[in-house]
């Protein structure tokens, strides 16, 4: 979890008192905004209804369609998250750093700081992890992203707007998110994009431009080395190309006494069978 800076420490503590919520509650939203750029936020709080969007100047949404008292907490409470984002950083800078980069499905993907998901993607509105699986979502651009054991996967979500994660077991593992159309499968989300990456620590330790690009499972593997056919499988397999060529003739001479193939016809397709005797 990020460090809050003394603003954001300060902006925690009072939101809590004014709005009687819990520090854990608030700093879940504070989470939530930031994470939308401070424009929108995709949450999953249960002392505000659960699942919920905000987005600034728009709609309000909570699990709580009918409770208007608690849209307006949310609203209020998101609005003033939003002018003190504005106002000072809230989250402490990360002193880790670094940068990825890999190729798959075609495309090249960039990783920078301290984030897992591809940078082009911007900053989500939402992530977390559950059981091993890292995700985080993109409502702008309509995707998801996962990391599961290092494997990064970017879907589209299509037209769900993407909540909370959940996992069915069912022989093979099954993830699952909430949507406004109820769950849908993350197998059932079209794939954008997934590579395997590795973080590069310095210059020195690069790979080469195409190394770089390239998957450890599509690099080019040694091509085996085949055995010269033994004499006796070149002797077979010249056999039954005589027999073929003799059976074609054969073939040619009862078209021709068909009237199929003219006598010319006939004698330049015989001479090109009997040049590959």
């Amino acid at each position: 979890m990020d460090q809050l800076t003394p603003a954001g420490t300060t902006l925690l503590n009072d939101l809590s008192h004014r709005y009687g919520l819990s520090e854990q509650a608030v700093r879940a939203m504070i989470d939530a905004v930031v994470r939308g750029g401070g424009t929108q936020a995709q949450f999953s709080i249960p002392e505000l209804g659960g699942m919920g969007q905000w987005s600034l100047g728009g709609m309000t949404m909570v699990g709580d369609m009918f409770n208007t008292g608690l849209q307006a907490t949310v609203s209020n409470l998101c609005g003033e998250i939003s002018s003190a984002h504005a106002q000072s950083p809230l989250y402490e800078r990360p002193q880790h750093t670094g940068s990825w980069q890999a190729q798959g499905n075609g495309a090249s993907l960039t990783w920078s700081g301290g984030n897992w998901w591809p940078a082009e993607l911007g900053q989500p509105s939402s992530s977390g992890s559950q059981n091993g699986l890292s995700y985080a979502i993109f409502p702008s651009c309509r995707r998801l992203a996962t990391n599961l054991e290092g494997r990064i996967t970017v879907y589209d979500t299509l037209d769900h707007s993407i909540g909370g994660v959940g996992q069915q077991q069912s022989g093979d593992a099954s993830w699952t998110f909430t949507s406004q159309y109820g769950t849908v499968r993350l197998a059932d989300m079209p794939v954008v994009n997934s590579v395997s990456v590795e973080p590069q620590s310095s210059e020195s330790d690069q790979p080469t431009s195409e190394q770089a690009l390239v998957e450890p499972s599509m690099r080019a593997q040694p091509e085996p080395v085949q055995s010269a056919p033994s004499s006796a499988q070149t002797v077979h397999g010249s056999l039954q190309d005589v027999e073929a060529i003799f059976s074609a003739l054969e073939k040619l001479g009862q078209l021709k006494e068909m009237g199929v193939l003219t006598d010319e016809e006939f004698s330049t397709k015989k001479t090109e069978l009997l040049a590959r005797l």
